[in-house]
């Protein structure tokens, strides 16, 4: 059976989140699909993985029978987190936009798992051509021809780590607008917030139907 590893990387709990909720409903149409399959999971805001340092970064451009003790323990814990990504089928990531940007967690697990030579730059990548789903959540709207379309950075970096460098099959959800139940200056594009994130929803279980269909063929 098939493996989905999952990424939340909100601050916020449970349903006070918008990634986690369509994350979730992504999740649990998966699990339908895969009774018997594994789900690794991963809450970066509950348990953050070490930034990069400079032995685990050094340790990542020389040969294990070259590393420091220093260089090898800081390189053990980033090896756990690729041999995650490795062992995927399907990945999942929740990533809201704070401050224009990917949340920091975020960013050190990327810092984490991109290595020249095994993940990034590798014509033998054990990720080349594995779907990933990422929930891009954001409380206003940056889509194209909006007037914050120079800010976004979320998709933009994304698109250039994960389908760019590491060769994966990217797919975007994006519910937008979610700071308009609770801006009083946003009230009147409440009807345009909830019809993204019924999208949201919607677009979450499709996916996770229609990969978990694709990896059982």
């Amino acid at each position: 059976m098939a493996t989905l590893l999952h990424i939340d990387s909100s601050v916020f709990p449970g349903s006070a989140s918008a990634s986690r909720a369509v994350t979730d409903a992504f999740r649990k149409a998966w699990e339908e699909q895969h009774p018997e399959g594994t789900v690794i999971y991963r809450d970066l805001a509950a348990n953050p993985v070490p930034h990069i340092t400079a032995a685990s970064f050094s340790a990542g451009l020389a040969a294990p029978d070259t590393h420091t003790p220093e260089q090898a323990a800081a390189f053990a814990e980033r090896v756990t987190l690729i041999e995650e990504l490795e062992q995927a089928d399907a990945v999942l990531i929740g990533a809201p936009m704070y401050n224009f940007t990917i949340p920091s967690t975020l960013k050190a697990w990327l810092d984490n798992i991109i290595v020249i030579g095994r993940t990034a730059m590798a014509e033998d990548s054990k990720l080349k051509g594995t779907p990933i789903t990422v929930v891009a959540s954001r409380g206003g709207s940056y889509a194209p021809g909006t007037p914050r379309e120079p800010f976004e950075y979320v998709q933009n970096y994304l698109e250039a780590v994960l389908r760019d460098t590491l060769a994966l099959d990217l797919h975007f959800i994006v519910p937008e607008l979610t700071a308009a139940p609770h801006n009083p200056a946003m009230s009147e594009l409440i009807p345009l917030f909830e019809a993204s994130r019924t999208k949201a929803l919607d677009d979450a279980a499709a996916k996770a139907k229609e990969l978990a269909e694709r990896l059982a063929a």
